[in-house]
């Protein structure tokens, strides 16, 4: 039964058993800040589960991304290593919600394993809480004589925390036989793979308190896992995962491009094709390698892959192209993959290309001392994290690569250094807000509020509910407050365009609105302050926006999609949105490409914009069913996920054409002009351009203009003259630079002290306030005049002293200039190295400077 088969199988199943069938949410958790990742099936119920939502559903399936490879859950060490470890993986759960419990949940699942999948109910066994006899009994009477092993350890008891929802939990585990080793679940021999987990289901019955006490919940609720990796390798007759079909084409390929013995290496081939899933999953869900926090951890991930690749002789970039073999497998379950295939793989290219360039001169350093270091010895933290710091190698891959040495490292040492020097790499949140538990009882007990203001720019509503201070309050009299209304014209912000601002006014009170914002995808709330009066619940307000600003942020937002347009014309389709800001002074567009933008192409895509805007293209917006909106070419927002039915923007016959529910023109020509004010890069493989529209452009053409004036009084010339001018004096200046120069060096030619020795000759002398490249320069003129010297030139500029020395070919058998280097720096506290040839360095003390000198003589003439 192939994997698809199953989930499938799974999927409908519980489609006929009432459940509604959801798509899995992102592998990155929205407005839950305290999780890295999504690691189970039921995240994206947690407010369900938390009595704080309530869905239009009471039971439901999915078969969620999952990956543990960070923060609490975090299987990475793992993988590789064992049967059963990934740090992506499927999980297929179902879920009740205050409907069916334990009888059902439990005989959902026995019928599934069962009858669907026919496994043999010989090979399967049970877990319950040991004070569970409710469970105990169900199963008696679901799945007679079948083996139940009461368990009385957590292992058997779920909690979501300190405090919240919990119950006991049941497992189903299958006997893979024994030619496996391990013993049955609860003995010492259980950690073995001979009984494999294949089922969890958590009955959530209580509610933990602070004060440690268990209370019944209100709505009992279902909470299961099925790890879909693990089933398959059972239903395929594997006693490994990664045997299983998902894994065949991806191992296939490996083999191809790697020439080492398939059984020898196994480990390392099972680490790339499990993190290959990760690395696609991740970027396809909008993550991109960084430096802190979820983009740490994808970069971690790959790393490690290109580490395993060349531990199996693969030492060019291949996982870009892997990505490839993993979306045509995984595409059909998750369509995300192959809209993002070209930024996988370009993203996924580029991490190794920059991380290949620093691995060799790491690995030489690891290498070099590793060799200093006793078998079973420890590396020093600070070299450990020089290595993360300089050479961008992970702590575990550090330890990875001394394994084999039996190397251990300084783990509080590294972790020193990283606290000295960042603490970006630690998981502290994903700065996103938690909303606060008031805007999801206010969700319950709302409808969500009618957006009017793609017609209007004024409404008249009822003021629904007011909150202060994180109270809901019937009377507002003075101060902040949020003010929530049945209908309004007021855009949440949303999507990257800001909140709209304005007034609201009763025949009491008037409200000064500064942001509207939209909690829990539902509930519109107009923050502002009482300017004066007083307002009350279900008085009815006079809303209206400030329609100037608003116009301006219509502009911005509209030129932000035509900007995406013409990236994409200009530099290909691999460009894609990934962020955008936009108010009323400004817009900026993130979005995904290798490299620095030219000039020349900056130019190109302005002027693409401005075309656009001065043929005065129509802009129409319409409401249609999404996946008619995707087959008629509409571009969605990349790892954004969207109602059945969703809004697009078209402009003109195409030129942009994006599901996007914010507010626009209704035509190009009203945004005015378009400007790029900068294109930079933000993170790896994402660049970013900040521009202005309409009246700020202006405003910046003027300031320009105003700048070109007065250079053009200064320089006597007009304004087209101006750059030639410049040009001139330029010129004229690197001229009178290079006259200086010369004149330096003679000057210090001059002050040259030449001794000579048993038929040595040495040059030496002490400059102030030349630069490294004017020490160079002069060297240069030293050694075209005496090509068998060794030259030493100490400079002073500031406080900071630099040493240079030099060393004739013909001499450089017996003399080495970084050695001789290395006796001058020790008098001035200084670092520096170098070649026999040519050796520079620098140190602070001023008062070392004779000392170094006689210092290197001396050790010239020992030799």
């Amino acid at each position: 039964m192939l994997t698809s088969d199953i989930r499938r199988s799974f999927l409908k199943f519980f489609q006929h058993h009432g459940h509604e069938l959801l798509e899995s949410s992102s592998v990155t958790p929205q407005n839950d800040p305290s999780l890295l990742f999504a690691n189970a099936g039921m995240v994206q119920f947690k407010n369900v589960f938390l009595g704080l939502e309530t869905r239009g559903y009471k039971r439901a399936v999915t078969a969620q991304k999952c990956i543990r490879a960070g923060g609490k859950h975090n299987d990475l060490d793992q993988v590789g290593f064992t049967a059963r470890h990934h740090t992506f993986f499927e999980m297929l759960g179902n879920f009740s919600f205050g409907d069916y419990f334990k009888e059902e949940a439990i005989d959902f699942a026995w019928c599934f394993l069962t009858k669907e999948l026919g496994l043999s109910r010989d090979r399967l066994l049970v877990t319950v809480f040991h004070l569970d006899e409710v469970a105990k009994q169900v199963w008696e009477k679901v799945a007679p004589g079948v083996m139940i092993i009461p368990i009385s350890t957590t292992d058997n008891f779920w909690s979501m925390g300190d405090v919240g929802p919990c119950g006991p939990c049941s497992e189903i585990f299958y006997d893979l036989g024994d030619d496996v080793a391990g013993g049955m679940p609860g003995t010492p021999e259980e950690s073995g793979d001979r009984y494999m987990e294949i089922w969890n289901i958590v009955f959530m019955q209580f509610e933990q308190k602070k004060n440690g006490e268990r209370e019944p919940l209100g709505k009992q609720s279902i909470d299961t896992g099925m790890g879909l990796e693990r089933i398959a390798s059972i239903m395929q007759g594997k006693k490994d995962n990664y045997l299983i079909d998902l894994f065949e084409n991806i191992m296939e390929r490996i083999k191809r491009i790697s020439a080492t013995d398939y059984e020898n290496t196994y480990p390392s081939y099972k680490v790339i094709a499990d993190h290959i899933r990760s690395i696609s999953f991740l970027i396809a869900d909008g993550v991109v390698p960084s430096n802190e926090g979820r983009g740490y951890v994808l970069r971690r991930i790959l790393r490690r892959a290109m580490r395993h690749g060349s531990l199996i002789c693969i030492e060019k970039p291949f996982l870009f192209d892997l990505s490839n073999v993993l979306v045509d497998v995984m595409k059909d379950a998750y369509p995300e993959l192959e809209k993002a295939r070209a930024v996988i793989a370009s993203t996924i290219l580029r991490e190794e290309e920059n991380f290949l360039e620093t691995l060799e001169r790491g690995l030489k350093i690891l290498q070099a001392d590793a060799k200093t270091i006793p078998f079973g010895g420890i590396l020093n933290g600070e070299k450990a994290f020089k290595l993360y710091d300089t050479y961008g190698f992970p702590l575990d891959l550090t330890q990875d690569i001394l394994k084999s040495e039996n190397i251990s490292v300084d783990t509080a040492g590294f972790e020193k250094s990283l606290q000295e020097q960042q603490s970006r790499s630690k998981w502290t949140g994903s700065g996103e807000t938690k909303e606060e538990e008031i805007w999801h009882a206010l969700r319950e007990k709302l409808e969500c509020a009618e957006f009017c203001g793609y017609e209007k720019v004024e409404d008249r509503s009822d003021i629904l509910v007011i909150v202060q201070n994180s109270v809901e309050i019937s009377s507002l009299s003075a101060g902040k407050a949020f003010l929530v209304t049945r209908s309004t014209p007021f855009y949440a912000e949303c999507g990257g365009q800001c909140g709209d601002t304005g007034l609201l006014e009763t025949s009491t009170g008037v409200f000064r609105v500064i942001n509207t914002l939209k909690f829990c995808d539902a509930v519109v709330a107009h923050e502002g302050e009482l300017i004066s009066g007083n307002l009350k619940i279900h008085d009815e307000a006079h809303l209206k926006i400030d329609y100037a600003r608003r116009q301006k942020i219509m502009a911005n937002h509209t030129a932000t999609h035509l900007l995406q347009a013409a990236l994409r014309s200009a530099l290909g389709d691999h460009v894609v949105q990934r962020g955008s800001s936009l108010n009323e002074n400004r817009l900026r567009l993130d979005f995904s490409h290798g490299s620095a933008i030219s000039p020349d192409n900056l130019l190109k895509i302005e002027a693409m914009v401005n075309e656009w805007i001065f043929q005065n293209l129509d802009v129409v917006s319409k409401t249609m069913p999404k996946n008619d909106a995707i087959a008629a070419g509409a571009m969605a927002l990349f790892g954004e996920k969207y109602s059945d039915f969703v809004r697009t923007v078209r402009v003109g016959n195409g030129e942009s054409f994006e599901l996007c529910g914010g507010t626009h023109v209704s035509a190009t020509g009203k945004i005015g002009v378009f400007k790029i004010l900068s294109e930079a890069s933000i993170g790896s493989g994402i660049r970013r351009i900040e521009a202005l529209t309409g009246r700020k452009a202006l405003e910046y053409f003027e300031e320009i203009e105003e700048s070109i004036n007065k250079l053009s009084e200064k320089l006597k010339c007009g304004k087209s003259e101006v750059v030639l001018k410049v040009d001139d004096l330029l010129g004229k200046l690197k001229q009178k630079n290079h006259e200086i120069s010369i004149y330096k060096q003679n000057f210090a030619l001059e002050k040259m002290q030449v001794t000579a020795k048993n038929g040595l000759t040495i040059c030496s002398l002490t400059v102030s306030d030349f630069s490294v490249d004017e020490l160079r320069s002069l060297n240069d003129v030293i050694r075209s005049k005496d090509p068998s010297a060794i030259v030493i030139i100490l400079g002073q500029n500031d406080d900071k002293i630099s040493l240079l020395v030099s060393v004739g070919k013909d001499l450089q058998n017996r003399y080495n200039a970084g050695q001789i280097l290395k006796v001058g720096l020790g008098p001035l506290n200084g670092n520096g190295g170098g070649s026999a040839a040519l050796a520079q360095g620098g140190g602070t003390k001023k008062s070392g400077i004779s000392s170094a000198m006689e210092c290197m003589h001396d050790a010239i003439y020992a030799i």
